[in-house]
């Protein structure tokens, strides 16, 4: 059973609506560390989530069709953060995180989706995606009791090695190393696109090319470009080649074009020719952290600003990188 949560009113039915997930950047310099130290990576998941936890606010359901009562004035009134409900998703999380501190974990100050525990024993970390948690520990017997341990608490499924997170499939390499790639993810788009078939391309945009606002008839599908532009976004999890050219076609969404639907059909037949490519992670022996940085300046034919980009390294493993236009900056804010 599921509410009609866009029923609700803020402030009224629930406050607060903020949960957590830990960021793609945190995983990968985590999975870095562990795959160094040659620790065990494990994931489970929790099953049905959002139960587990009380409401604090009043909230009525309406009977749900199929339930038949007597009396049809009568209502439901919820004792449990179902699904649907705006606040559903805070309620778990603090569940989770208040469970966990009782375990003797702490969250992390730089990322509040990350749990940790020391003790004489070993280490553990605890990464969380709303209902979907990776576990890295010391050794695979400090997990397996941390897991024990959490079962008393929910009803779970431990998933075992780690394999496929978000969408994410995670293939371990005979060195140690790890894969990330989305193949399932992304040709799922290219069915949606209904360009599965299609012809690859060797780049996802071409050099030369410089869109616009205006300069070609609006597209007869809006709705499609942005779901297919968002569903690219998520690509970048795995894909940094692609920050550039998904950025460019994301800056068009609000009145897409003829010739940003061929960009985006350009990007997509990019990717029917690479769908295995993805993400190395590495064992790395040197911690050391490189950056590079780059902007080019004023290229955007209907404002001037410039897009900038940088790539972050972990050693040899590539943790971090992004590609946006650059924000215009008040003189007095600046002197400030």
């Amino acid at each position: 059973m599921v509410a009609k949560g866009f029923h609700q009113s803020e402030g009224f039915d629930f406050t607060d609506t903020f949960n957590p997930v830990v960021k793609p950047t945190t995983i990968r310099v985590v999975l870095t560390m562990a795959l160094s130290a040659r620790w065990p990576i494990h994931q489970l998941d929790i099953n049905n989530a959002f139960l587990n936890e009380d409401l604090v606010e009043d909230v009525y359901l309406q009977q749900p069709p199929g339930f038949s009562s007597p009396d049809s004035t009568l209502v439901c009134k919820l004792h449990k953060a179902i699904y649907g409900l705006k606040q559903a998703p805070r309620f778990w999380f603090c569940k989770l995180s208040n469970t966990l501190i009782s375990l003797g974990f702490h969250s992390s100050e730089s990322d509040s989706s990350i749990f940790l525990r020391f003790t004489p024993n070993g280490t553990l970390i605890i990464l969380i995606y709303v209902d979907d948690i990776i576990i890295i520990g010391t050794s695979s017997n400090l997990i397996e009791c941390f897991i024990a341990q959490l079962s008393d608490n929910f009803a779970l499924k431990d998933l075992g090695k780690l394999h496929y997170f978000l969408g994410i499939e995670v293939a371990w390499l005979v060195d140690g190393s790890l894969h990330l790639t989305q193949t399932k993810y992304i040709r799922d788009l290219l069915q949606c696109a209904a360009m599965l078939d299609a012809n690859p391309q060797p780049t996802p945009m071409v050099s030369t090319s410089q869109l616009t606002i205006d300069g070609s008839v609006a597209v007869e599908n809006p709705t499609l470009y942005r779901s297919i532009v968002r569903a690219l976004q998520y690509i970048t999890l795995t894909r940094p080649e692609l920050s550039f050219s998904v950025n460019k076609v994301c800056q068009f969404m609000h009145s897409p074009r003829l010739l940003h639907w061929k960009s985006v059909k350009r990007i997509l037949r990019y990717l029917a020719g690479t769908l295995h490519h993805g993400l190395l992670l590495r064992p790395i022996i040197d911690f050391s952290i490189i950056a590079f940085s780059e902007f080019d300046w004023g290229s955007d034919l209907d404002d001037r600003k410039s897009t900038s980009g940088y790539c972050i390294y972990i050693g040899r493993n590539l943790v971090s990188w992004l590609s946006q236009k650059q924000k215009v900056v008040s003189r007095s804010s600046t002197e400030a």
